[in-house]
């Protein structure tokens, strides 16, 4: 990767991805790019176009313009919001997904899409789900997030278009305030600690769903595309993550730095029927076996990070 353009560089990863990536490669080598334009950091920090990932052409000439030679494609609406808007989730998630690996295509860029724990169902195995078994989602996120495995396969196995991808699980930061993700309960539980002391769950007790801190999302995302494609036995979608935990759990961590911190439950029945048709645990060594995945937090460490941060916020 020497020169790379970000869709959706202002959403959940996109605008850690952009401050990572610029600290890497150079602020002028990486072009971020969203559907709105803000003051905010990614948007001073080094280039930055206002665009639609719903605009082939526009897609196109940008990435041609900047000299990409890789393509991350992170634009997308996520699960909730998603299950709220279904049609607006097709159209968008995947008319995205096709116009970025097309410019990726015609211009011979390598190529990075997330996938999700979404992408399993109700009928996967629950507990260290493999990285290859059944995928039946029930939810529109997760019928996007399947297609868009197998749309990622058909243009390396047809295209030959270097496609890479992991799928994360929930996704925890201090920088981006919860977004619209049925995992989202174990980022606002941070904020409401400090800015409450209790916390209320739209997750129900011992409903168990992989997470990962940020730090670590970010860095699997950057070994994923410098690794050697000698060692792939898959492409797209390797599984991923850190920890598994409840939210009694992630309670009883913030217990440790703030012993007052008290939760209670209001669950909402959207969200959880999301998260009951996701995996306990899932398998990540076809990843640590390919390319070498690993990370540093488990739940400890990252609570105490994410109040420090947040303090400091």
């Amino acid at each position: 990767m020497k020169k790379i353009i970000v869709t959706g560089a202002l959403g959940q990863i996109g605008s850690e991805l952009i401050v990572k990536l610029r600290e890497t490669y150079g602020a002028e080598n990486v072009l971020a790019t969203d559907i709105r334009q803000t003051d905010s950091p990614v948007v001073q920090g080094g280039p930055f176009e206002v665009l639609d990932v719903m605009d082939a052409e526009k897609m196109f000439d940008s990435a041609k313009r900047f000299g990409a030679d890789t393509m991350m494609h992170m634009a997308a609406l996520l699960s909730a919001t998603a299950e709220a808007k279904p049609q607006l989730a097709w159209n968008l998630n995947m008319g995205g997904l096709l116009n970025s690996l097309e410019a990726s295509r015609e211009l011979n860029m390598q190529y990075f899409t997330p996938s999700s724990i979404g992408a399993f169902g109700p009928s996967t195995p629950k507990k260290n789900t493999p990285q290859d078994t059944l995928q039946r989602p029930t939810t529109m996120y997760g019928v996007n997030k399947v297609s868009g495995e197998l749309l990622c396969d058909y243009y390396f196995d047809r295209f030959g278009v270097d496609t890479r991808g992991v799928r994360f699980p929930g996704l925890i930061s201090y920088v981006t305030p919860p977004g619209g993700g049925t995992t989202d309960y174990a980022v606002d539980i941070y904020y409401k600690a400090l800015e409450k002391g209790s916390y209320t769950s739209y997750i129900a007790e011992r409903t168990y769903m992989d997470m990962m801190y940020m730090p670590d999302a970010l860095q699997a995302i950057v070994d994923l595309m410098e690794a050697d494609p000698a060692k792939f036995k898959h492409r797209n979608a390797f599984n991923v993550t850190a920890m598994s935990f409840e939210p009694e759990q992630i309670a009883a961590s913030i217990r440790k730095e703030i012993p007052t911190f008290t939760m209670d439950y209001d669950v909402d029945p959207v969200r959880q029927k999301i998260a009951n048709s996701w995996p306990d645990s899932i398998d990540a060594t076809a990843a640590k076996e390919e390319w070498g995945f690993t990370y540093k937090y488990d739940l400890d460490a990252m609570t105490r990070d994410m109040l420090e941060k947040l303090k400091q916020k």
